[in-house]
C-alpha cells in the first residue's frame, strides 16, 4: 500500500495527537515535587547603588550562606533593551560581576553566570512568546511606565518580560526574589507556566516571590526623596555606589534633599529625605530609626549628613577597595564566568530538550522509531 504525503501527515498528526494525550493523562495523575531553587539576576547598566545591595545582593549572600540551591545571572540581553555602548556594557559586565563577588556572591556556594552565554533564554523566550498575546504584555506595569519615556518603544521592551519568564523557567526555580514593583512581571512568569503545563504537560514549578522588605529595596533618591533610587536616573548624586570613593560619598550626601526642619526626627510621609538618610543609617549599624533620632538628638540635618557619610564611608570602602582588586584581574573573573556558564548550561540544557520534546521540536531516534511502528501498521 503507498500513502500519499497527505495521508501520511494525517497517519503522523493522529499519532502525536494520541501521545500527547497519553502525556497529559499520565501527568494528571503524579504529584510533582520540585526542589527548592532560587534565582535572580541584575542589569549590567551602570555601577552598583545601595538600593541594589540592600535590596537584592545582600539577601543573595544570606541565601547562599544559608545552603539554598541560588542561580544569580548577570542579565546582559535585558541590559541592551535600551542602546549600550558596546565598550561600557562590557566593562559593566565586568565591574558587576567584581561588586557581586566583593559582596560575598561566592561561585563555589552559587551558580553565578553571563545570561546570553546561556543560547536557551532566547530559545524558551521565544517558545513561551508564543503562549501569550500582545494584550497582556501591553498592560504590564513596568512595560507602560519605560515606553512612556522613549518615542519610538523598541520590540525588546516590549517582549522584555518574556525573556525574564525564560529566564526564571528555564532553571525551574521555585523561589524569585522581587521588590513590591516587580510583582506583576512575576504573575506572568506564573501565568506562562500554567499555559505550558496545561497544554504539553507539568514542565515547570509555578515560583513563588520572595518579596523584599519595602523600607529597604526602595530606598529613595538622594535628588529626589518621591522616586526611588536607581541605575538609569541622570543624575550621578542621586544614588551612593558600591563603588563611591570617600569624597564622592561625602560630597553626595551633602547634597541630599531635605527640608527646612533642623531637628532629625523619622518621619517618612512628612520629611522623606531625613527618613531615607536615616533609613540608610540603620541599615548599616542595625540600629532602630528611634535609636538614631535619640543618638542624634541636638544636631541639625546639615551635621546629621556628615554623621550619615561617616557611617557610608567605613562601610563602603573595604568593599570599594575589594571591587578595584577583582578589576585587576579580569582573566579570574571571566574564569568565574566560565565556570559558572558551564554550571547553568548543564539546567539549561536539560530543561531545552524537555520542552523541545513536548513541544515537538525533538525528533529523537526513538519516536522515529515509533513512527515507522505506526506506519507498518497502517500498511
Amino acid at each position: 500500500m503507498v500513502l500519499t504525503v497527505g495521508r501520511r501527515l494525517h497517519i503522523l498528526n493522529e499519532y502525536s495527537s494520541r501521545c500527547l494525550k497519553q502525556v497529559r493523562r499520565s501527568h494528571a495523575t503524579e504529584t510533582f515535587k520540585w526542589s527548592h531553587r532560587v534565582f535572580s539576576g541584575i542589569q549590567p547598566t551602570g555601577s552598583m547603588h545601595l538600593g541594589n545591595y540592600f535590596g537584592a545582593v545582600q539577601k543573595w549572600v544570606e541565601m547562599q550562606n544559608a545552603g539554598e540551591s541560588v542561580i544569580y545571572s548577570i542579565a546582559d540581553l535585558h541590559s541592551i533593551t535600551l542602546p549600550q555602548d558596546p565598550k561600557h556594557l562590557h566593562s559593566n559586565i565586568l565591574q558587576i560581576t567584581a561588586t557581586l563577588l566583593a559582596c560575598g556572591i561566592d561561585p563555589d556556594k552559587s551558580i553565578l553566570f553571563q545570561q546570553s552565554r546561556i543560547p536557551e533564554h532566547t530559545q524558551l523566550c521565544w517558545t513561551l512568546g508564543c503562549l501569550t498575546t500582545m494584550a497582556r504584555l501591553a498592560h504590564i506595569p513596568t512595560y507602560k511606565e519605560k515606553s512612556a519615556t522613549v518615542k519610538e518603544v523598541p520590540l525588546g521592551l516590549y517582549v522584555y518580560p518574556v525573556l525574564q519568564a525564560a529566564d526564571i523557567l528555564l532553571y525551574r526555580a521555585t523561589h524569585v526574589p522581587v521588590g513590591e514593583d516587580q510583582t506583576h512581571n512575576l504573575e506572568l512568569v506564573q501565568h506562562l507556566a500554567k499555559i505550558f503545563n496545561n497544554r504539553y504537560g507539568h514542565t515547570f514549578p509555578i515560583p513563588k516571590a520572595v518579596v523584599a522588605d519595602s523600607s529597604i529595596s526602595r530606598l529613595k533618591s538622594l535628588r529626589d526623596p518621591s522616586k526611588k533610587m536607581s541605575k538609569s536616573e541622570q543624575d550621578p548624586k542621586s544614588r551612593i555606589e558600591i563603588t563611591d570613593t570617600p569624597d564622592d560619598i561625602l560630597e553626595k550626601c551633602k547634597k541630599a534633599l531635605t527640608d527646612f526642619t533642623s531637628e532629625i526626627t523619622f518621619d517618612p510621609e512628612k520629611r522623606p529625605g531625613v527618613a531615607n538618610l536615616i533609613t540608610i543609617h540603620s541599615l548599616f549599624t542595625g540600629l532602630d530609626p528611634a535609636e538614631i533620632c535619640e543618638q542624634n538628638i541636638g544636631l541639625d540635618t546639615g551635621r546629621y549628613k556628615l554623621v550619615v557619610a561617616e557611617v557610608i564611608q567605613e562601610k563602603l570602602e573595604p568593599l570599594r577597595q575589594q571591587v578595584q582588586q577583582y578589576m585587576s584581574e579580569p582573566q579570574y573573573i571571566e574564569e568565574v564566568l566560565n565556570r559558572g556558564a558551564d554550571k547553568a548550561s548543564v539546567i539549561a540544557q536539560q530543561t531545552w530538550l524537555d520542552v523541545k520534546t513536548k513541544v515537538g521540536l525533538q525528533i529523537n531516534e526513538g519516536s522515529y522509531r515509533c513512527l515507522q511502528v505506526s506506519e507498518k501498521r497502517v500498511m
